[in-house]
């Protein structure tokens, strides 16, 4: 007899903003906080700059200088893949679905809940232009602009990680 079990889907969040507000600090605390309460935690990062993981002289790197399009390296405790393509968010969240959580920096366009960083007054167009906004991670000097002019919104203070990962660690449970 097959049975069919639903397997729990991870909680997406997404910490976006512009550049220089704040998103990898938040996003280091939250998840150290939901890794001490025993949660696993995926990270998914936009880069718009490009990156390079590999580094010359690595017999994975020497790899990938020789053609490979696709590297997987694999030890006792990690394992990496490297592949030369963009990959969608939608693909990459799949590669994450026995976690818990998974935490995106960025995409900002994505369809899910989503903590946006503000750090100046022309920071708060976000608030009311991007799809799935949850709430607000303020820099002190805008936390009194950002609940006054966005009554209702979920506002932090960049101090208060501990209480967006709070939040996060609430849906995570369902």
């Amino acid at each position: 007899m097959r049975h069919n079990r639903k397997v729990k889907q991870p909680f997406v969040c997404q910490i976006v903003g512009y550049k220089n507000t704040g998103k990898t600090s938040l996003l280091a605390s939250v998840l150290s906080i939901l890794k001490a309460g025993g949660h696993r935690v995926a990270v998914i990062k936009h880069d718009a700059h490009g990156f390079d993981m590999d580094h010359p002289g690595t017999d994975t790197y020497k790899h990938r200088e020789a053609g490979a399009e696709g590297i997987a390296i694999v030890s006792a405790g990690r394992t990496a893949v490297l592949e030369e393509r963009a990959a969608g968010l939608d693909e990459l969240i799949g590669r994450f679905d026995t976690y818990d959580c998974i935490l995106i920096e960025g995409f900002k366009e994505a369809p899910f809940p989503k903590l946006v960083m503000i750090k100046e007054a022309g920071d708060t167009g976000l608030l009311g232009s991007l799809p799935c906004v949850a709430g607000a991670v303020c820099w002190p000097d805008m936390t009194e602009q950002v609940r006054r002019q966005f009554a209702g919104l979920t506002v932090y203070g960049t101090e208060d990680a501990e209480r967006a990962a709070r939040w996060i660690e609430e849906r995570i449970k369902g």
